[in-house]
């Protein structure tokens, strides 16, 4: 049987680059379930987008570091469990272990069904922030992944100018490629603010970034 050196090579010194990511170790010691946990924080305290007593939606939740720090973030005394000052209700067509405090839905966001246990959830409440960590399953294939990412963030944009107040903010994550100046574009038409974001704790070489939309046009 032939083994594939070269993708055991890679496999190797990703998992080398993940376990001596100091990302990693700060999640493992601070209690979230992934490092992505700082990229939602970094853009949050240099904006100012989450504060008590906000209602967030958080799409692609799953495994629901993002919810973990909005969670903390609503805690008056900024603690993972106990009192919360605000609404969190988080969607991942995945399992979400539950999170205390945190609504969760188990669905595609992509049907009317799902979307309607959503704004049912939301119970006529009117949304603060609304974060997506959203990602297609990628093919390889530049022009159909570039396709999928942005039919997710499309979404994730006429969700938020649906439901956001008229000073709420979107945060969604894309990747720079095919398709990405028309994505921002698409933020300069339904935002007054737009700030593309590449946080920290986003690993240098992956293409992901993250774009803000603050204030409905």
């Amino acid at each position: 049987m032939k083994v594939n050196t070269k993708s055991k090579k890679v496999n190797k010194a990703w998992l080398n680059d993940h376990v001596n990511d100091p990302y990693v170790k700060l999640a493992q010691k601070e209690g979230y379930r992934a490092r992505a946990a700082y990229k939602l924080k970094e853009i949050d305290e240099q904006l100012g987008l989450v504060k008590p007593g906000y209602t967030v939606v958080d799409l692609g939740s799953t495994p629901g570091a993002w919810s973990q720090y909005l969670r903390r973030r609503l805690s008056p005394s900024g603690a993972a469990a106990g009192q919360l000052n605000g609404a969190i209700i988080a969607l991942d067509i995945l399992p979400m272990e539950p999170i205390e405090g945190v609504t969760y839905i188990n669905g595609d966001f992509r049907e009317a069904d799902v979307l309607a246990q959503l704004e049912a959830a939301l119970a006529g409440r009117v949304v603060d922030v609304v974060v997506s960590d959203m990602a297609p399953n990628l093919s390889g294939i530049a022009s159909a992944d570039a396709a999928r990412v942005a039919h997710l963030v499309e979404l994730a944009v006429d969700f938020a100018s649906q439901h956001l107040k008229p000073d709420g903010a979107l945060v969604v994550k894309l990747f720079h490629g095919s398709g990405y100046d028309d994505l921002v574009a698409l933020f300069r038409q339904t935002f007054k603010v737009v700030k593309p974001f590449k946080p920290k704790a986003s690993r240098d070489k992956s293409a992901e970034t993250f774009l803000v939309g603050m204030g409905l046009k």
